[in-house]
């Protein structure tokens, strides 16, 4: 006889450690959130109407654009509100689902889109003669388990470890009798509810592509496993961006172009993109001339409104004399970081006939992201040359022009 499924999906969390203000269920890999991959995954093992999503209601408007075309003619059940805490948000919607009647149910979080069907399955079956049963990966690592000095006491055999991942799957009536007697107290899952009560839960196969999401670098690693590797879309699209409520806090994205011109001098290297290139002359200049920096450092103080590098630096103040132009970097990103900002990317184009940039540009984009303090997946550096017109054709110099991406927090009214 087939069993009747229900699912309630975890949508409720705020992501505290996503690191960003858009909650990380309403961030998309390729052309859906995070939500709406999962609705859309657990629609093939059973009806809409059979799918709970719970949610935060100060989440409303994101909700909305993320599944709201789900809801009324799609058939998707109307979200409901969740709680304080993971576990009075899944009672909340297990309680949703007492008019459904279910046989079984998966429980489920947003932040793991790349459910596979046949985790589902594997679970599903595994119900067949368990009161529960949740998906789990081997541990690869050694385990050692240390006291409250961080002196190692025992390696714990990998062998018998697991981690545990979901979609959860139980007996309705197990399952919410369990989080009934246990409301109020926080466990880390909802298999350790039955545990707690002694019942048996059958631990089957989950899928590397199934890891949750905790934070924002582990959105282009988990869409490496969704079809065409969808990480290259990651943000929202223009089209869904994100919905406007009074009071909240949310990010404002800015950009800042940067130019800069030093002319050759008589020397042995070059300092660009704070490397010292070897050259027979280098670049002359109040500071150490860092025609690559000086550009880069423009583009971030264009991108929040702060002047330019000669206000800050003025070429007139002697103790600028020779200086080394990270100073000049790191005080523009100082300044990002005080209004609660973070740099995004940014992007360095060296014009030049001579020297020849290409075997630097990795020495080059490491410094940079260095002195930023960013990922180097967010520094690119390159070199072109103006087909030996100008003063760059000439040799007589160097040119570099920059672009910066900054994120800064602000308050919708």
């Amino acid at each position: 006889m087939n069993k009747k499924i229900s699912v309630v999906i975890v949508a409720a969390g705020s992501g505290s450690r996503f690191g960003d203000p858009l909650p990380k269920q309403y961030h998309q890999i390729g052309d859906k959130t995070l939500l709406r991959h999962c609705v859309k995954a657990f629609m093939h093992f059973c009806p809409p109407a059979h799918i709970q999503v719970v949610y935060n209601e100060d989440h409303q408007a994101w909700l909305d654009a993320a599944i709201g075309d789900l809801v009324g003619s799609g058939g998707l059940r109307p979200a409901v509100a969740g709680g304080l805490t993971r576990q009075q948000s899944v009672l909340n919607g297990l309680r949703a689902l007492k008019d459904a009647a279910p046989d079984h149910v998966l429980i489920h979080d947003a932040a793991r889109p790349g459910i596979d069907p046949d985790v589902i399955k594997r679970v599903l079956a595994a119900l067949a003669d368990c009161d529960g049963a949740i998906p789990g990966i081997t541990v690869n690592d050694t385990i050692k388990q240390c006291d409250g000095h961080s002196m190692i006491t025992r390696t714990i055999p990998r062998e018998t470890l697991m981690r545990a991942q979901t979609p959860q799957g139980f007996h309705f009536k197990t399952i919410l009798g369990a989080h009934e007697k246990f409301a109020g107290q926080e466990m880390t899952d909802d298999a350790s509810l039955l545990e707690q009560l002694g019942i048996a839960i059958k631990c089957v196969a989950g899928s590397e592509g199934n890891d949750k999401i905790t934070r924002r670098d582990d959105l282009s690693r988990i869409g490496e496993h969704f079809p065409n590797k969808q990480a290259a879309t990651v943000r929202p699209r223009p089209d869904q961006e994100t919905p406007t409520m009074p009071g909240m806090t949310t990010e404002e994205f800015r950009s800042g172009t940067g130019f800069d011109v030093h002319r050759f001098a008589p020397g042995d290297a070059c300092m660009l993109c704070g490397v010292s290139v070897p050259h027979h002359a280098r670049l002359e200049g109040h500071s150490d001339a860092d025609v690559g920096l000086h550009a880069l450092t423009d583009a971030i103080l264009g991108a929040i409104a702060a002047g330019d590098i000669g206000q800050h630096f003025p070429p007139s103040d002697p103790q600028w004399k020779g200086a080394a132009s990270d100073q000049f970097l790191k005080h523009a990103a100082g300044l990002v970081a005080k209004r609660g900002g973070r740099i995004v990317n940014v992007d360095v184009t060296l014009i030049c006939e001579r020297p020849k940039i290409g075997p630097h540009t990795a020495a080059m984009r490491q410094a940079v992201a260095d002195i930023l303090a960013i990922d180097i997946d967010r520094v690119n550096v390159k070199a072109t040359t103006s087909e030996r017109l100008g003063f760059t054709g000439r040799e007589e110099g160097i040119a570099a022009q920059a672009s910066a991406s900054i994120a800064v927090p602000v308050t919708l009214s």
